[in-house]
């Protein structure tokens, strides 16, 4: 399961456009607008028309466009790139290393780039530059991922079984979040230490106490299956919204920046901050259901079937399979409920927001914002 940071985010960067003028949506071979901070360049490659590495390929402010960039990024084919692409890490990593160098071969096109994109950025950090470990990528997330959901949803566990596989499921997330970190800043080792310890503590209480609740309560053996396959969401939610609380905490004292529709930096604002932890949070509370409601959902009418009467061994195979799709569409689902950059009301944030004026002397109306996941 996943304890997503913005620091997993920092890979997208955005350009806002006028507010009177929305950005369109992007179509496969057309110019990729969308919202974004960053100041660079607009203008594409000489040689690669409708290709721009500095943003994301889909329109971001429409679901569509959002579900579709997080697909890419959690794309298992990702890790074997050269077998399901033909395209091999070390080919991408050329081809994105002469785009910027300006020598392109003859012939390399739009699609080709962003294919070369995609298989970059879902293995190389964009701060460091340095190679991520296979079970710590985003794109390996379902992979490495579904043992453990599934050891989790197994029914009846043992009080060792549920302590091991909610702490290893913690210690999974931890990984995933460090290796994909904002490297930009330097990240305190308290703050990893507290979040983590949190999500452990928190994720192990709550499924140990609603198992042996569940184990004593006056109810048939069959419900008692049922209920105790459903713990594991609860007991997640709870660990993926106390680590992000314990982790951005300090949001809530300093605030966050925010930024005006022409990109410019306006300052920090708590009252951007609370929203964006608002959102997250929310997004952590849905973020598990695909993965750990809809799997013992459907192998509760799966198991009824002829085929696994007959083979119940293939329960836990069937059940891996299930698994492996809620990830890699359930996931990218929860992520993209919420725009990924906020926006707040100039006037429902601090009184330093209530006047200020863009280039051209218009009232400022609405300050953005990098929400995190």
């Amino acid at each position: 399961m996943s304890n997503l940071t913005a620091a997993q985010t920092h890979k997208t960067t955005w350009r806002h456009s006028s507010p009177t003028q929305p950005a369109p949506a992007i179509e496969k071979h057309q110019p990729a607008i969308t919202t974004t901070t960053t100041m660079a360049s607009t203008t594409a490659h000489a040689s690669v028309p409708g290709f721009y590495p500095s943003k994301p390929r889909y329109d971001q402010t429409t679901f569509a466009g959002r579900f579709k960039h997080f697909m890419d990024i959690a794309d298992p084919r990702c890790l074997a790139p050269g077998l399901f692409f033909g395209m091999p890490l070390n080919k991408s990593r050329e081809l994105m290393q002469q785009y910027k160098a300006n020598r392109l071969p003859t012939g390399v096109n739009a699609d080709t780039m962003w294919l070369a994109k995609k298989v970059h950025d879902s293995a190389i950090h964009p701060d460091t530059g340095e190679v991520i470990l296979q079970p710590f990528r985003m794109s390996g997330f379902a992979v490495y991922g579904t043992p453990i959901v599934v050891a989790m949803l197994l029914p009846n566990p043992t009080l060792a079984r549920t302590i091991i596989f909610q702490a290893l499921n913690q210690t999974h997330n931890a990984c995933v979040n460090y290796s994909n970190r904002n490297a930009s800043q330097p990240t305190k080792v308290s703050d990893l230490v507290t979040g983590y310890l949190g999500a452990v503590a928190s994720s192990v209480s709550i499924a140990v106490g609603l198992n042996q609740a569940v184990a004593r309560a006056n109810i048939s053996a069959s419900a008692r299956t049922v209920l105790s396959r459903f713990v594991p969401y609860p007991a997640v939610a709870t660990a993926s919204t106390c680590n992000m609380l314990l982790m951005r905490r300090s949001e809530l004292k300093t605030g966050i920046t925010v930024k005006d529709h022409e990109g410019n930096v306006r300052g920090v604002s708590k009252e951007a901050a609370k929203s964006a932890i608002f959102q997250t949070m929310l997004t952590r509370i849905v973020l598990p259901a695909p993965l750990l409601v809809i799997p013992p959902a459907l192998m509760m009418v799966v198991q009824k079937t002829p085929l696994l009467k007959r083979f119940p061994r293939l329960a836990i195979p069937v059940e891996s399979l299930i698994c492996v799709s809620a990830f890699v569409f359930g996931l990218p689902f929860a992520i993209s409920l919420f725009p990924q950059e906020g926006s707040i009301d100039a006037a429902s944030a601090e009184a330093d927001f209530h006047n200020l004026r863009d280039s051209e002397g218009r009232q400022v109306t609405t300050l953005y914002y990098n929400k995190g996941l």
